[in-house]
């Protein structure tokens, strides 16, 4: 370090000598130099055109156009002969040297900034530190995590226990001639806990956790990322044992040569060339556990999930019911709860929420409580921030005119009776007509238990439920609005996935027009090449399946008048009810309608 500091200031000082050169002779050398005799030798001559005067300095032209530059001893003297020569004089202030402040010292500070980030250069290694990125280790962040802080994946745990043992004592797990795998690949959806999980292993282990993402290797420079993953596992063997985390693995990992790979191809793939070489060039009897997460498992590289790189894959889906009241625990530790709250009642009212989401629950009830003044969360904090999340804030702010509100109304008890009457449908759990996102008003439904197989009488019973708010406003208003726009979407994509995807379709048969993504990202399936006839039937089903729904809905709507009324009244009237409310509300209809039949029949 030495070495660069002076040769560092070498060059600021030649670069400072040559500012002062500039300064005091390449300035002065800009006009050519005359003796000041062969000067009164040209006034004599009148060959002189002009000159100004600066102090002692005189800068003239002659009769050919040339300029030139002298000293004068006494300018007092020269004066006269030059007014008696006719020769044009100006006159200006002595020219100094340009100060220190104004010429040497910018460059000075210029210089030495450009070696102040040389210098954090050649600490950080080649192209300004590019090369050479320090990953986050923090020994006791890690050490805070442990398995007790990981609830609902009983089944992931279990997987990475034997991770655990072998970073304790390697030589009780490989005592039979066993090897540990290498590399550990955590793939789920997101927010299941798969950097919680990696975070746990290394503090139920008591080892150094490394972290860093997979977009923290891909520069814009080529050979930068490989150069950080040398150095990354240069540190973890240095640490050994300790737990390496590559979260996002995919944006170093993709396929080499995958379709739609956009630019830094060359990068990317001199990167996971690299990360390949290093993971190999682990010895059996290193104690360094390589642990990667991502969503998308389907376009990692398959040289990378081969055995003896990332031989065990792990995969976290969210969890059910059971694992969402654990994971409630886990939360609900550091809050004020009330005692009330029955936290298995909050589990079954939120199926498919991950781990993440289930803390935010937990959290925004917390906001909502102390906002409201509350000395612990009740169970209403945790319905409201429930709603929050899936139907978004409430819109207090918004105007509704009273037919909007009417038609709303009438809307989602459409919705509602619909989701009463058809069998195998999940029960109502709340109905309102407060705006909140984007909707105008919600019928929400809650499934008494976690499903994991949709049959076919439960798809279409709930595009019926989806297009019921739509077959109100015709019933009641005889007009369409636009309400029912994400309603109808997604009863189009129901009809076309039992088509396409589940071979739900009697014309189509057991066939799958569609190839399955098998990543986590939710973002359905692509679509598999067919014939335009094929395409033609896929239309005609849709749209038969649809048609059929939106006939049984206006069947059901329109032999259940009286009800419909009812309910929007009391939605008019109160805006929000809940599922014992909305089962009052059928318990006294059924009960009018019996006591309608016996009024007739005594008649």
């Amino acid at each position: 370090m030495a070495k660069y500091v002076r040769n560092y200031l070498l060059l600021m000082l030649v670069a400072t000598l040559a500012v002062v050169v500039y300064n005091v002779w390449i300035v002065e050398s800009q006009q050519p130099k005359l003796e000041y005799s062969a000067f009164l030798t040209k006034l004599e001559n009148k060959e002189i055109q002009a000159v100004r005067i600066q102090g002692q300095e005189i800068i003239g032209t002659d009769i050919y156009g040339q300029s030139f530059l002298t000293y004068a001893p006494d300018v007092q003297q020269l004066l006269p002969r030059l007014e008696s020569k006719n020769v044009r004089i100006s006159a200006g202030p002595a020219r100094a040297v340009s100060p220190f402040w104004s010429t040497t010292f910018p460059v000075m500070l210029l210089m030495g900034g450009w070696m102040f980030f040389m210098l954090r250069g050649q600490k950080g290694g080649g192209s300004s530190g590019f090369g050479k990125k320090k990953v986050a280790m923090d020994p006791d962040k890690a050490k805070q995590v442990t398995f007790a802080d990981v609830a609902g994946i009983p089944e992931a745990k279990e997987e990475l226990v034997e991770i655990v043992d072998f970073l304790k004592d390697s030589k009780k797990i490989t005592r039979l001639g066993g090897k540990i795998p290498k590399g550990v690949l955590l793939q789920g959806p997101p927010g299941t806990g798969k950097t919680l999980l990696a975070k746990a292993i290394a503090g139920e282990a008591g080892v150094p956790f490394y972290s860093i993402s997979g977009s923290d290797f891909v520069e814009m420079f080529v050979g930068v990322g490989a150069s950080r993953v040398r150095d990354l596992f240069a540190q973890a063997k240095k640490s050994a044992p300790c737990i390496v985390f590559i979260d996002e693995i995919d944006a170093v990992g993709r396929s080499r040569g995958a379709a739609g790979a956009m630019g830094g191809q060359d990068e990317r793939e001199q990167t996971l060339n690299a990360l390949l070489v290093e993971m190999d060039g682990f010895q059996s009897d290193q104690t360094v556990i390589i642990v990667a997460a991502t969503n998308r498992p389907d376009v990692l590289d398959p040289a990378l999930m081969r055995p003896g790189r990332f031989d065990r894959q792990v995969t976290i889906m969210p969890p059910d019911v059971k694992g969402r009241c654990k994971i409630l625990e886990v939360h609900s530790r550091n809050v004020l709860m009330d005692p009330d709250v029955d936290l298995q009642v909050v589990a079954q009212s939120t199926p498919g929420f991950t781990g993440a989401e289930l803390a935010n629950l937990i959290n925004e009830s917390a906001l909502m409580a102390a906002r409201k003044g509350k000395a612990g969360i009740q169970l209403s904090d945790i319905e409201d921030a429930k709603d929050k999340i899936l139907m978004g804030a409430e819109r207090t702010g918004l105007v509704i005119s009273e037919q909007q509100r009417k038609v709303t109304a009438y809307h989602e008890a459409g919705h509602a009776i619909i989701a009463k009457i058809l069998p195998n449908t999940d029960p109502v759990h709340k109905i309102t007509i407060i705006p909140r996102g984007q909707a105008m008003g919600v019928m929400q439904q809650v499934p008494i238990d976690d499903r994991h197989a949709y049959s076919r009488e439960y798809l279409t019973n709930r595009i019926t439920i989806l297009l019921g708010g739509r077959t109100a406003e015709e019933i009641i208003f005889n007009e369409l609005s636009t309400g029912a726009s994400n309603d109808l979407q997604a009863a189009t994509d129901i009809a076309t996935r039992m088509v396409c995807e589940f071979g739900m379709s009697e014309r189509l048969g057991p066939r799958a027009f569609v190839t399955s993504d098998k990543g986590f990202l939710g973002n359905g399936s692509n679509q598999r090449p067919y014939s335009e006839e094929i395409a033609k039937a896929i239309d005609e089903e849709v749209s038969r399946i649809i048609a059929e729904c939106y006939q049984d809905a206006l069947i059901v709507l329109e032999g259940r008048i009286t009800f419909l009324h009812k309910l929007a009244e009391v939605l008019l009237l109160h805006e929000t009810i809940d599922a014992e409310e909305v089962d009052i509300i059928v318990t006294c209809h059924k009960l009018t309608e019996e006591n309608k039949e016996i009024t007739g029949l005594s008649g």
